[in-house]
């Protein structure tokens, strides 16, 4: 999707998905990258209270890259300048739900992006209203680009195997979030608050706002 019918969709809805934001061949690298990470034990198994026993990592610094490459064409997408917040990554396994949330203000423009999954069976991400949501479907390298603190968004229980997902977050440079920038850390690429260096922040999940 061209950036000025994104824009438009953004400024109305709040949301709008733009189909192969990302190349195939940088999805299957970031696949691989936390595929190799969950086998070695490197992403954290637990303490994530949206979806409990499922690997996550927050601040990796192949996805925190992302987010920094792909932030020009964001901003062409939503009309607005940004500054990069945080990443984070989830590989969901069958059974697995998203309850109805928004999420917190280092949130406040989101980017959710299909890594992958197996069997190859799109997992549709809900967003806005409960009784008429829209059913974001999402193929390797799409996203559903959102307001993230404005709209609740869900999934219902996931079919299928394993899927990988990757979040990416902004707030507006100009807005009353700007101070989210880097989420509190020194900079992106690491998961460690300025004031803790060498221990590991009490941020590794999504804070979530009540719906």
């Amino acid at each position: 999707m061209p950036p000025e019918p994104t824009v438009e969709a953004f400024r109305t809805d709040g949301y709008a998905v733009i189909t192969a934001l990302v190349p195939a061949d940088r999805v299957a690298r970031l696949r691989g990258h936390l595929a190799a990470r969950a086998k070695a034990g490197l992403m954290r198994m637990g303490g994530d209270p949206q979806v409990p026993g499922t690997p996550t990592v927050y601040g990796d610094a192949e996805v925190d890259a992302l987010m920094q490459d792909i932030q020009p064409q964001i901003e062409a997408h939503t009309g607005l300048k940004l500054y990069p917040t945080y990443s984070y990554a989830r590989i969901y396994k069958k059974g697995d739900t998203l309850a109805p949330h928004r999420d917190r203000a280092a949130c406040q423009i989101s980017i959710s992006l299909n890594l992958g999954q197996e069997p190859d069976a799109p997992w549709p991400l809900y967003i806005g209203d409960k009784d008429a949501p829209f059913a974001a479907i999402l193929r390797p390298g799409d996203v559903l680009l959102y307001r993230g603190m404005d709209l609740t968004h869900w999934r219902d229980a996931y079919q299928g195997e394993r899927l990988f997902q990757a979040f990416v977050h902004y707030v507006d440079a100009d807005g009353p979030h700007a101070h989210e920038k880097f989420d509190g850390r020194a900079s992106l690429g690491n998961a460690f608050k300025p004031e803790t260096t060498g221990k590991l922040a009490q941020m590794h999940m999504p804070r979530l706002t009540d719906v």
